[in-house]
């Protein structure tokens, strides 16, 4: 049971991140930090979407140390983002 629910949960995140990457192609827009979030998103969404009822396995609980490091990434990239749109002199 709990070998099946993993294994749509895998399949799922595969579908979203391969369907975000067919998309940014398709908008001519692929770069690192796009597929990225975009797959971030999809990783939430999917875990959220998948999320049990009553009881939580043990595989499931490993998923937020991933979610966490995910947004620390995510974070690091808008800081990033954030700094290459500032005028030079205001860092």
């Amino acid at each position: 049971m709990a070998t099946r629910r993993r294994a749509r949960f895998v399949r799922a995140q595969l579908a979203w991140s391969l369907a975000a990457v067919l998309v940014l192609v398709l908008l001519e827009s692929l770069s690192y930090e796009l597929v990225f979030v975009t797959t971030l998103i999809g990783f939430l969404v999917v875990t959220e979407l998948t999320a049990p009822f009553a009881v939580t396995p043990a595989w499931r609980g490993r998923l937020r140390w991933l979610i966490g490091l995910g947004l620390l990434v995510f974070g690091y990239v808008v800081i990033r983002r954030v700094i290459e749109i500032l005028p030079p002199g205001v860092v």
